[in-house]
């Protein structure tokens, strides 16, 4: 199971470095010499992401991870769900994920992350603490977008239904 998760996660993130990213993120002809690219977050992240696949592929291998793990590890691993409600769950987390990359567009990277992760919140059980979940829900989003559009200037899709209203 571990080296099928590793080619996975290994052939997600390769697929976004060499064809996702050379395709959807434009690179203009000048850039400053102290301006970092608009490539390079998404690069430094898929290539962080294909390390660690690779690195899972070798842990996969080795004998130790082996002797360890127990079936009933599982079990105490997911708690009292079953392992059906879990593959639903991962179902409606790649359906949400479908529709953060059509939402974009119209709606703009922040409105859409906010809706992606109240989606993530819910499928994960963190939707029983309420007051916590809307705070998470309302401010990481607003913060990272600040922090990445504001001190590394890494400009975001806007969307048509925000530049319509004029932000």
């Amino acid at each position: 199971m571990g080296v099928l998760r590793s080619v996975i996660i290994t052939a997600l993130f390769g697929t976004v470095l060499l064809v996702m990213i050379p395709t959807y993120v434009p690179r203009p002809s000048f850039i400053p010499g102290f301006a970092p690219p608009p490539d390079m977050w998404p690069r430094t992240v898929s290539i962080i992401g294909m390390m660690l696949g690779i690195l899972l592929l070798g842990l996969s291998f080795s004998k130790k991870p082996r002797a360890i793990a127990k079936p009933e590890d599982a079990t105490a691993i997911r708690g009292e769900t079953p392992l059906v409600t879990l593959i639903v769950r991962f179902g409606w987390s790649i359906l949400a994920l479908f529709l953060f990359i059509a939402l974009v567009k119209p709606l703009g990277f922040l409105l859409s992350s906010i809706l992606l992760l109240a989606a993530m919140m819910v499928l994960t059980g963190y939707w029983r603490k309420k007051i916590v979940a809307i705070i998470v829900i309302a401010t990481l989003p607003v913060i990272l977008y600040l922090f990445f559009s504001s001190a590394l200037n890494t400009r975001f899709p806007t969307g048509n239904l925000l530049s319509a209203l004029g932000v």
